[in-house]
């Protein structure tokens, strides 16, 4: 928000993309230190597969982002998910006939990783839902600059951080999945706290205690993560762990977009008021985090990882 804030060489929104240089420079330079893991056996490519699950990504992503609205729009994504489908399907054929399907046959069995898979795309909705809400009101309700949203947000990055580093060094070890159902809860606290912030500001007044509500949002978002992935790798084994990190980022990626689409929609087409629209839009996304509680109580369960 700062760089779109500057105005770098009057690129506008486009100098956000400078903040990935470093880091990335980084990872370049430590990645020499990386011993490398082989697999036994060199994968080969799944065309088809690849094919599929690009087709029905796009189908589903694209006429969501692009602002249209009408039958044909929700008829595309269907059709999306219908193509995805098939892709389940040729993933489990390509295993049993001994091909290379792009995903490992066995993290579809069961319902632990597949229920893995939900959690994060739900989640991850989740998370940038409330991003693109809080921008979205200050930027076109508010009419503020991005550098005010940047710093309204900060308070979620502040929390994310600490509740990550909380969880991942000292409770996950001591309570295990259940700091992932508490991420959750505090998540949800947080939301509420959200949506009553923007209740009691006056209209077209900044709501003071927004970032305090983020804040509390962030942490639980924090608390979740760590033992969300430990958990949904731990029953993968050696072997299938690249295909599972890889499944589990795409799906992601694609929750994070489906998430800032589907609420961002909502947040424009709700209702006059920049406020109303953000209550709408928060009030969206806690239905999307129950949905995510549900999924991740499946993930947990004992039952779940046999």
């Amino acid at each position: 928000m700062v760089l779109t804030h500057a105005d770098v060489l009057d690129s506008s929104w486009r100098a956000v993309f400078l903040v990935n240089l470093p880091p990335a420079a980084a990872v370049l330079a430590a990645s020499v230190f990386l011993t490398e893991d082989r697999a036994p056996i060199r994968p080969r490519i799944d065309p088809a597969g690849t094919v599929l699950a690009m087709l029905g990504t796009a189908l589903i992503v694209c006429p969501l982002a692009s602002g249209s609205s009408g039958p044909a729009r929700w008829a595309v994504a269907a059709a999306g998910a219908v193509v995805l489908c098939v892709f389940v399907v040729h993933q489990r054929r390509a295993g049993r006939r001994g091909h290379a399907p792009l995903i490992e046959p066995a993290l579809l069995r069961g319902r632990a990783f597949p229920a893995a898979l939900v959690t994060s795309a739900l989640f991850f909705a989740v998370m940038n839902a409330v991003m693109i809400t809080v921008v979205l009101h200050l930027e076109l309700g508010l009419h503020d600059g991005p550098l005010t949203a940047g710093l309204t947000l900060l308070p979620w990055s502040v929390g994310l951080a600490a509740g990550s580093w909380a969880a991942g060094t000292h409770l996950v070890t001591r309570y295990g999945t259940r700091i992932l159902h508490a991420g959750l809860v505090v998540l949800a606290i947080g939301l509420a706290a959200a949506v009553l912030a923007y209740r009691a500001a006056d209209p077209g007044a900044y709501p003071a205690v927004l970032p305090a509500a983020l804040a509390v949002a962030g942490l639980g978002t924090g608390l979740f993560t760590p033992p969300f992935f430990s958990s949904a790798l731990s029953g993968v084994g050696p072997q299938e762990t690249g295909s599972a990190a890889g499944l589990l980022n795409a799906v992601q990626q694609l929750g994070g977009t489906l998430g800032v689409a589907v609420v961002g929609g909502i947040y424009l087409g709700a209702a006059d008021d920049a406020r109303t629209a953000a209550q709408h839009a928060l009030g969206a996304t806690s239905v999307v985090l129950a949905a995510t509680a549900v999924a991740a109580t499946v993930m947990t369960t004992r039952r779940a990882t046999h």
